[in-house]
């Protein structure tokens, strides 16, 4: 008898996780087939969705005219869900990136795909169909059309619902990072100087300022820093002392990532041409790829600067995604931290290993993770990963980093040469 209560119990509870994963998926959209047409501002993207309806009833002829009365107005819900989907799930830079995130939004995904938030999620709807069919014999319906998606009434929407890390969180956490927008030019060509001259460069750089800044971003402006340095070399000359080359690398090294950018014009028919534009991120510690992306203008006659923005929403849009998720995954890895040391040269070679021993010691004491670069007699290159609430600046990554080495060091001792925000270089004398 309990042998069977036992089957029994395991039965139920087979039979009711099976209904449970049936309704998860059956909340999402029937088509799930969508394709970004445009980015159009920071905050939305015009998506080409298809939608599906399928009449459930038993009778052909019932089914048919099911179709007739409702079916438009179903498949069209369903193209508005799947455009919804397409910016959760779809493309190459979706929102939901992690598979712990997507896990997070299964037991909730209902709530996205309710009409009520569909219908404040697109704020367009295009009038004309671009197809509209008829399935199985007039027993379901196809159509497709386009949709504008507010992308951050999403986003807000997740992390309300505590899905996704919030952009208030992560910034009272790590600090809203830092970015620098420059664009790419040949070696020996100074990047402040095509700012100042080239209207697309200039223009270009405007749009992806305007992107960063309405995506809460801390935005460094060259042009600025450049002005920074100018100051700085004439209170210099009035104060009779040299010039200060670390203050100019912690400038210089101030970003958390870098934003390159390249664009160019190209035909594309009918005595029309389109601005095509290249965008790289890098990581600037480390100078690691974190995204590249290129967007496309429509070909038009005229209206260059029209078509520089729209190549260069097309392009930085995706790219963000790229950065945020880098963003993210500090909270989980920790925020990393670029360290530089060089070790005095009177030191004998056994004395500058055991010194580096020591150093790496000190390191696993403070850092959730680290990597060695490089290590010389001479230099040590080292990447460190550290608890961003034990360590909300590298100032106080310093201090006890320095109390371990100088505990244990034998006389040696660690001094600052610069404390960037993201990079530390230091000495051993």
């Amino acid at each position: 008898m309990l042998r069977l209560k036992l089957q029994f119990s395991k039965s139920l509870t087979l039979i009711l996780f099976t209904l449970f994963v049936v309704a998860c998926f059956a909340q999402h959209p029937v088509s799930k087939q969508a394709t970004l047409v445009e980015t159009i501002s920071s905050a939305e993207v015009l998506i080409e969705a298809t939608g599906i309806y399928n009449s459930s009833e038993k009778k052909s002829k019932d089914r048919q005219k099911d179709v007739e009365r409702n079916g438009v107005a179903r498949a069209v819900e369903d193209a508005k869900q799947t455009a919804i989907y397409f910016v959760l799930y779809g493309g190459t830079d979706p929102i939901m990136r992690s598979q712990a995130d997507k896990d997070k939004l299964e037991p909730k995904v209902g709530q996205f795909y309710d009409m009520s938030n569909v219908n404040r999620y697109v704020t367009y709807e295009d009038s004309k169909f671009i197809q509209k069919v008829l399935l199985d014999s007039g027993s379901g319906i196809k159509i497709t059309k386009r949709f504008k998606v507010n992308k951050e009434f999403i986003l807000r929407d997740l992390e309300n619902a505590g899905i996704i890390s919030s952009r208030a969180e992560m910034s009272d956490l790590l600090g809203r990072p830092q970015l620098m927008v420059i664009p790419d030019v040949p070696k020996g060509s100074n990047p402040i100087d095509v700012l100042r001259n080239d209207p697309i460069a200039k223009h270009a750089a405007t749009v992806v300022e305007s992107h960063l800044t309405a995506k809460q971003y801390e935005v460094l402006v060259p042009q600025q820093m450049e002005q920074l340095n100018t100051l700085n070399d004439a209170q210099l000359m009035l104060g009779d002392r040299q010039e200060d080359i670390a203050y100019k690398l912690a400038l210089s090294i101030g970003s958390d990532v870098y934003i390159t950018y390249s664009g160019a014009y190209e035909n594309s028919g009918y005595n029309t041409k389109r601005f095509s534009m290249v965008v790289r991120a890098f990581e600037t510690t480390t100078g690691r790829l974190l995204g590249a992306e290129t967007g496309y203008s429509q070909g038009r006659q005229g209206e260059s600067l029209m078509s520089i923005e729209e190549a260069m929403n097309g392009a930085i849009d995706a790219v963000l995604g790229r950065i945020d998720a880098y963003w993210r995954e500090d909270m989980t890895r920790g925020v990393q931290y670029k360290l530089l040391i060089s070790i005095n040269p009177s030191y004998s070679e056994d004395d500058a290993y055991e010194i580096q021993d020591v150093f790496m010691d000190a390191v696993n004491n403070i850092s959730k993770k680290s990597k060695e670069n490089i290590a010389t007699k001479q230099t040590i290159d080292y990447l460190v990963w550290v608890n961003p609430e034990r360590y909300s600046s590298s100032r106080a990554l310093f201090r006890d980093l320095k109390k371990s080495f100088d505990s244990s060091a034998y006389g040696a001792k660690l001094k600052t040469i610069t404390i960037n925000r993201k990079m530390i270089v230091l000495k051993v004398d």
